[in-house]
C-alpha cells in the first residue's frame, strides 16, 4: 500500500520537502494506531475474552506505577510510541528513500534482476531477526540497559502499546536496520518492507495473551510467549526465534518449562561467579 498509494514519485523524493515527509509520518501514525489499537481496544479495553489465556493475571491499567508518566503504563507507552519511536523510524525511512532517489544507494531494478530481489525479500525477516538479536543483546549490557533499554523493560506486563515504547536511542537503533540497504544492492520497495516488519512485527511479542479468541469457536495463537518471558526474566529470548532460532543456538532460550528455568538459573549462577571472580581479582590487585 505504501509503495502504490503513499510515496510520491522518486523525482519528488530527491528533495527532503515537508509535504511528502509529513504525509509518510501521518500514514505511519494512522496505520500503527489502527493496527495496535485493534488489539488494545479488543483485548485490553473491551476485554472480550477477559483474562483467558493472559500470561499475567492483571491488566496494566490495574497496576499504576511511578516509573510511568501519570503513573499509567498505557499512557506512557502510547506517548513513547507516537511521539518518539514512530517519528524516529519515519525519519530513517525518509533518509534511506531519499538516498535511493538521489542515486546514492545501490538500486537494483525489478526488471533487471527479479530473482535476486525475490531472494532478498525472503531474507528480510531473517535480516530483521539477526539485527534485532545483536542490538538487543547490546542493550542488555549494564550501562546501556540502565540508561536506555530499562525504559522498555519498565513494562514488565506488556500490552500492544508497549511494542515501540522506547528510549530515543533504542528507537533509532531499532529502525537503523534500514541503513543496511545503503550498502546492500537492493530496491526501495524492500526498504519499506524492512521498516514495516519492524513497525508492525513488534506487536507480536507484546500482545500479552497466548491465544486470541476471534469468535466463540475459533482462536489464534499469538506466538507472544517467548518475548513475554523476556520481559519477565530479562536475560532470555533476545529475539523471536522464528526464522532464526538464535537464542536456542546461543544458550539464551527459555520455553517456560521447568528445564528452561533450570538452565536459566544455572546461567545466572555462572554469571554471578564471573562477576565475583573479577571483583576478587580487582580487590587483590588494589591490595598489592
Amino acid at each position: 500500500m505504501w509503495w502504490f498509494f503513499v510515496l510520491p514519485d522518486f523525482a519528488t523524493m530527491r528533495t527532503l520537502a515537508p509535504g511528502w515527509v509529513l504525509r509518510l509520518l501521518a500514514v505511519n501514525w494512522v496505520a500503527i494506531f489502527c493496527f495496535y489499537g485493534f488489539f488494545e481496544l479488543r483485548y485490553y479495553v473491551r476485554r472480550v475474552q477477559e483474562r483467558r489465556f493472559k500470561y499475567n493475571g492483571k491488566f496494566p491499567s490495574e497496576q499504576p506505577s511511578d516509573v510511568f508518566r501519570f503513573k499509567s503504563q498505557n499512557i506512557d507507552n502510547f506517548l513513547r510510541n507516537f511521539f518518539i519511536t514512530i517519528p524516529i523510524g519515519t525519519a530513517i525511512e525518509v533518509l534511506v528513500l531519499w538516498a535511493f532517489a538521489k542515486g546514492v544507494a545501490p538500486w537494483v531494478h525489478w526488471a533487471d534482476n527479479p530473482g535476486y530481489l525475490v531472494c532478498m525479500a525472503l531474507l528480510v525477516p531473517a535480516i530483521h531477526e539477526a539485527y534485532f538479536f545483536l542490538i538487543h543483546r547490546a542493550f542488555h549490557w549494564g550501562p546501556l540497559y540502565k540508561r536506555v533499554h530499562s525504559i522498555h523493560h519498565n513494562s514488565v506486563n506488556p500490552s500492544p502499546w508497549s511494542s515501540l515504547s522506547m528510549h530515543p536511542v533504542e528507537g533509532f537503533l531499532y529502525f537503523a536496520s534500514a541503513f543496511l540497504y545503503l550498502l546492500i544492492p537492493s530496491n526501495p520497495f524492500l526498504v519499506l518492507y524492512q521498516v514495516n516488519v519492524a513497525d508492525f512485527g513488534a506487536v507480536v511479542g507484546h500482545i500479552g495473551f497466548d491465544k486470541l479468541e476471534m469468535t466463540g469457536h475459533t482462536g489464534l495463537g499469538s506466538h507472544a510467549y517467548a518475548h513475554y518471558l523476556h520481559h519477565k526474566y530479562f536475560e532470555v529470548n533476545y529475539c523471536d526465534n522464528g526464522v532464526l532460532p538464535l537464542d536456542k543456538w546461543l544458550g539464551t532460550w527459555h520455553d517456560g518449562s521447568a528445564e528452561g528455568d533450570r538452565l536459566m538459573q544455572a546461567r545466572f549462577r555462572k554469571k554471578k561467579e564471573r562477576v565475583n571472580a573479577r571483583e576478587r581479582a580487582r580487590q587483590a590487585a588494589a591490595a598489592e
